[in-house]
């Protein structure tokens, strides 16, 4: 609708990603490359985690075109809905990898060790990605950890990935999934885009898109754009978006801040607290960093408080106080 008005081949901000063409952050570039380090190395499982809307899809996108790239053939399985019973996973697995399934673990669990030993000996990787992993059942996590024991001593084919959002680390701390976490040789987190990785990425979906001018956003919306979405990538691309359907509605050829709050109050759901939905899960590295930081300071608190305490209760003085050992004369005449 609004592509002809602002000279654009096609709408820049569509929320489908394609992997053909996927703006490479920082944080998304360190992600790729750990994940393709995950497939080379001999290290079998590999953590995650990322926010809403965060690009951890896209990046597993971006991931699979490149397979086609590595040396080394890869068999791949992802597996996009892990809401399944345990038979409609294995059924998932075996098809997915070419295997036979007939309803019996059994003999799926010796097939696929077979096939196991067949890649290795064809020099041949097998990948398992299981996406939004953070609604994995406890028990599907266990078959998934068993699957890793079907390798032989020195094997080394099998990768699996557990991808999903922070929650995830929080259904690993399930003491029935110690064996699971032991396991895990990588883990990461998929931080969402600073002020500059957001305007660059404005800046390129404009490009991508065809756009002759890449000002239709000015630099105090592009701020406003980051400041409403915290730099979650699928909410940039629905702020933008709408401001351009808003901006072609209302004959702007500029999209201004002005024009980014009407777009933001349009889309706020009442009820919500913050302007957007955005994801209020910390990393668990610094959400371990603020309770220990929140932890100190109510020691601190009851240090103070007990002081005062004390100070109101004993005479201050340097005969009968402990206090007044320590305390110079000058302190101790401004406490009386």
């Amino acid at each position: 609708m609004y592509t002809k008005y602002y000279g654009l081949i096609k709408k820049p901000f569509d929320l489908t990603p394609d992997p053909n063409v996927v703006f490479m952050s920082e944080t998304h570039q360190e992600g790729l490359a750990i994940l393709t380090y995950g497939i080379l190395s001999k290290k079998c499982f590999l953590l995650l985690t990322a926010d809403v809307g965060s690009g951890k899809t896209t990046l597993l996108q971006a991931l699979v075109h490149s397979l086609n790239s590595q040396e080394e053939k890869v068999h791949l399985c992802l597996l996009n809905n892990p809401i399944l019973r345990r038979d409609e996973f294995f059924s998932y697995i075996a098809q997915k990898f070419g295997l036979k399934w007939n309803g019996n673990k059994a003999i799926f669990l010796i097939t696929f060790s077979k096939f196991l030993k067949f890649c290795f000996e064809r020099g041949e990787k097998v990948l398992f990605i299981v996406d939004e992993a953070h609604v994995l059942p406890v028990d599907l996590l266990e078959e998934i950890r068993l699957l890793s024991n079907l390798e032989e001593k020195e094997q080394d084919v099998l990768s699996i990935f557990l991808v999903g959002q922070p929650e995830l680390d929080e259904r690993m701390s399930d003491e029935r999934l110690l064996p699971l976490r032991q396991r895990i040789g990588i883990r990461f987190h998929l931080s969402r885009f600073t002020l500059e990785e957001t305007k660059q990425y404005i800046l390129f979906r404009l490009r991508t898109a065809g756009a002759r001018h890449l000002t239709l956003f000015t630099e105090e919306a592009i701020v406003l754009i980051h400041k409403m979405s915290q730099g979650t990538p699928r909410l940039i691309n629905i702020i933008c978006d709408h401001a351009l359907l808003s901006g072609f509605a209302e004959g702007k050829p500029v999209i201004g801040p002005e024009l980014i709050e009407e777009t933001v109050a349009m889309l706020h759901v009442p009820g919500e607290e913050a302007p957007l939905p955005v994801s209020k899960a910390l990393h668990p590295a610094r959400e371990a960093a603020r309770n220990r930081l929140m932890a100190f300071c109510v020691l601190i608190f009851i240090l103070v408080c007990a002081v005062l305490l004390l100070l109101e209760i004993l005479p201050i003085s340097r005969s009968f106080s402990p206090l007044g050992a320590i305390l110079p004369e000058s302190w101790l005449r401004y406490l009386h």
